[in-house]
């Protein structure tokens, strides 16, 4: 495999010149530059990519931080970023946070020592003092981080409304929430606390589960719902994140309750799983498409110091399942 020495040799030049061309960097003239490509073609000469983004400093990587890659939402969620990544020129470097020590810190680490160009943040591990005061491209999701960091997001006022209006067309008599650990700095509690008050504002009585932090598996989901109808045994609506809406339902049916005619439940994110099990589940449904794309603009300015696109939360939708 030819190499750039052996590329310069043949043509007569530096090796620093045929670095020139080869970036479009600098002054050369055009019958050196005939002279390098000449050599590029006949030895058949392909450019390290690593070397290439040395001399340009950059790498072409971004890292995205979530805490689960096997959680549905995140999953969804990644997908999107790394389509939309790709679209800009850009691979994505995984760093799932689950059941790791230090490993946000770590890839924060990987970026100020610049082995990529940028991260965005989507876990709620580290604590945000690491972010106060950094210069370097970071966005985060769903998450504040502080004055400097922007964040993409949906709009969660509008979502928690949506979930409550969903559950009073029923006339419930009591409501359970299952919330997501209030030590977990993050945008998507707003949901939560608007559903609440539009619970209680209706004069509607609301009890709470709140899962313990970074509990995000299916059997953690699966002990709050067992939770739910031990503890408030007269509950008639429900409202949960995807997995504990599905495990809620199908805690109902083991349970010989009829869903929806005696109980009522609502999901938060909408994902696929909603839609997989013999009833479509009446969901509240984040935006994923436009957020990851939105994500992977907002990152791609930063990094080239453009003035970024419009960070409004952005709109959710409904599905009318039949589970509510």
């Amino acid at each position: 495999m030819a190499k750039i020495k052996d590329v310069a040799k043949l043509a007569g030049v530096s090796t620093s010149t045929v670095s020139l061309v080869l970036n479009h960097k600098g002054y050369v003239s055009e019958t050196t530059r005939a002279k390098v490509e000449a050599a590029v073609e006949k030895l058949h000469y392909v450019p390290s990519e690593v070397g290439r983004n040395l001399s340009l400093n950059r790498t072409n990587l971004i890292g995205v931080i979530i805490p689960d890659v096997a959680h549905p939402f995140f999953a969804a969620l990644l997908h999107e970023i790394e389509i939309a990544l790709y679209d800009f020129g850009y691979k994505t470097m995984v760093c799932s946070t689950g059941e790791k020590k230090n490993a946000e810190l770590a890839f924060l680490d990987m970026l100020r020592r610049h082995t990529m160009d940028g991260l965005i943040i989507g876990a709620h591990a580290l604590h945000i003092e690491n972010y106060r005061h950094i210069e370097l491209p970071v966005i985060a999701f769903d998450r504040y981080l502080c004055d400097e960091i922007p964040i993409v997001r949906a709009d969660h006022h509008q979502g928690g409304e949506m979930a409550a209006k969903a559950l009073l067309r029923r006339q419930p008599r009591h409501v359970v929430q299952i919330t997501g650990a209030p030590t977990i700095h993050t945008t998507a509690h707003e949901h939560e606390d608007i559903f609440a008050h539009c619970i209680k504002e209706a004069g509607v009585r609301l009890d709470t589960i709140v899962m313990p932090a970074n509990a995000l598996q299916p059997k953690d989901f699966a002990l709050a719902a067992r939770e739910i109808f031990t503890t408030y045994p007269d509950v008639d609506a429900i409202s949960s994140a995807d997995l504990g809406a599905i495990c809620a339902l199908r805690e109902a049916v083991r349970r010989g309750r009829r869903v929806p005619e005696d109980l009522s439940i609502v999901a938060y994110d909408g994902t696929y799983l909603t839609r997989l099990g013999p009833q479509t589940l009446t969901a509240v449904v984040q935006p994923l498409p436009a957020l990851g794309r939105l994500a992977a603009e907002t990152m791609v300015h930063r990094i080239r110091h453009e003035a970024l696109p419009s960070l409004k939360p952005l709109p959710m939708a409904f599905q009318k399942g039949e589970t509510c």
